[in-house]
C-alpha cells in the first residue's frame, strides 16, 4: 500500500475536476482535467486507479494493491494531481539570485534580458502562463505548472552556474555554494 496515494487531496473553493475516459494505444486511460483560478491543467491516469469525488475531497484508488508496479505509480500520480490542484488554485514559485558585480536582469516585453559578465546581454525567451518578476538582484518566476515554473528556474540557472570560489552565477535563493579555496600563498621557510 501506498501511503502517499492514500492520502486525500483537499479541493479549494473556485477548483473543478473532470475525468474524461479515452483509448490510446489499446489502453484506456482517464484523462483528469483540473481548472481553477489561475489556470487549466490535465494529466493522463491510467486505468488500473479509481476516483472518487465526495465534496471537497478527492481520493485515488489502486485496483490492484498487490502490484508493486500499482503501488508505486499511486502515489506519484496523487502528487501530480495535488500540485495541480494547488498550482491552479495558488500557484508556485521559485526565487533566483544574481550574485556577482555588474550582473542585471530586466524584463522587456517576453524577454527576460540578463548581464551575466559576457561581451553581449544574454535573452531568455519567457514560455507562455510563466511571470517573471526582476527586484534588485533576484528573479522570481510565478506559474500554476509547478514542472514548468521548476524547468524555467533550471533553465535560467544553467545560463550562469555559481563558481565554487567567488560564488558569482545564478543560485536558488536556498541553494548552499560549497566554497574552494582559492590558491594560497606559501610562505618561504629560510
Amino acid at each position: 500500500m501506498s501511503r502517499i496515494g492514500r492520502k486525500p487531496i483537499n479541493i479549494p473553493q473556485g477548483v473543478e475536476i473532470k475525468t474524461s475516459e479515452q483509448e490510446q494505444n489499446n489502453n484506456q486511460e482517464r484523462k483528469v482535467t483540473v481548472r481553477g483560478p489561475k489556470g487549466e491543467l490535465f494529466i493522463n491516469l491510467p486505468n488500473c486507479f479509481e476516483i472518487n469525488q465526495e465534496a471537497e475531497i478527492l481520493l485515488i484508488k489502486s485496483r490492484n494493491s498487490r502490484d508493486r508496479k500499482e503501488n508505486a505509480l499511486w502515489g506519484t500520480f496523487t502528487r501530480l494531481i495535488a500540485n495541480m490542484v494547488q498550482g491552479v488554485s495558488v500557484g508556485f514559485e521559485k526565487k533566483l539570485e544574481l550574485i556577482g558585480v555588474g550582473y542585471r536582469a530586466k524584463v522587456e516585453g517576453h524577454k527576460l534580458i540578463l548581464g551575466l559578465g559576457f561581451s553581449h546581454p544574454v535573452e531568455f525567451q519567457i514560455p507562455e502562463n510563466i511571470k517573471i518578476d526582476v527586484s534588485q538582484n533576484f528573479i522570481i518566476i510565478q506559474g500554476f505548472d509547478k514542472q514548468l515554473v521548476g524547468e524555467v528556474a533550471a533553465s535560467i540557472r544553467r545560463l550562469k552556474k555559481p563558481e565554487p570560489y567567488k560564488g558569482k552565477g545564478i543560485k536558488y535563493i536556498d541553494e548552499i555554494i560549497k566554497r574552494k579555496a582559492g590558491k594560497k600563498v606559501a610562505t618561504a621557510a629560510g
